[in-house]
């Protein structure tokens, strides 16, 4: 599907009226394209990995501040991704925490990599941490019985809450896929290294290549169908 967008929008000599103005080689296309899924896929798999951990121990123990942590979670839902892309960008810079033990990560995929986790984990975490919550108490109580270990249990809840986890992992893909603004501040929008898609498209747009911004655009729906229908596949299509 993402190919034969390109094809239309590549100039292969023949002339057809639904060649557009292509302002870059193919290559550097099919380098917008892989520089956004690189970032978002990876933002998502770690936000994954880190919402569901949190999501268990929450969703499992009773502790003081517990419910000031799941407000905590929904409010990061939130987060104005501006702010985000500020934060980061100071953490990363020469002065900011990271900066000052060595790290040079400004303008580069690693700094989007960390302004999607912050936007994306926050919505995994309280998507799938709700689903967690909603498991039935006898579903874990059954599973102790049947002489399961905490990791045991952990499985089967996570097992019942498969449908809203994989929603959750969802909007956090949306939300990282589609950000502008953080990764923008952070990386920079650099031809070859840190243009995505959604940068690229608003380049085109405020240079007046409406066109082109539009096959961009139904390149980035593209990528974004195949990758819920994957998910939706996996999870048994009741998302």
């Amino acid at each position: 599907m993402v190919e034969s967008l390109l094809a239309v929008a590549v100039d292969s000599g023949v002339s057809s009226p639904l060649l557009v103005d292509f302002p870059y080689g193919r290559g550097a296309v099919w380098n917008i394209v892989y520089v956004s899924l690189y970032v978002s896929l990876i933002a998502v798999a770690l936000s994954s990995l880190f919402g569901l951990t949190v999501a268990m121990l929450v969703g499992f123990n009773d502790f003081p501040g517990r419910s000031f942590v799941i407000a905590l979670i929904n409010t990061g839902m939130g987060f104005p991704s501006v702010v985000v892309g500020l934060v980061v960008l100071f953490a990363v810079s020469s002065e900011g925490p990271l900066g000052q033990i060595g790290f040079t990560l400004v303008f580069t995929r690693e700094a989007m990599i960390l302004s999607q986790f912050v936007l994306a984990a926050p919505v995994i975490t309280g998507i799938s941490l709700a689903a967690v919550i909603d498991v039935d108490d006898g579903v874990r109580d059954a599973a102790y019985a049947m002489g399961g270990t905490r990791l045991d249990v952990a499985l089967t809840t996570v097992r019942q809450a498969r449908y809203g986890i994989i929603t959750g992992i969802l909007a956090g893909l949306g939300r990282a896929i589609s950000e502008v603004g953080s990764v923008l501040i952070v990386g920079g929008n650099i031809e070859g290294q840190t243009r995505t898609l959604t940068t690229a498209i608003q380049l085109e747009a405020r240079q007046g290549r409406f066109e082109f911004a539009l096959i961009l655009g139904a390149i980035l729906v593209a990528l974004v169908l195949l990758i819920n229908g994957l998910l939706l596949k996996v999870g048994g299509g009741r998302v």
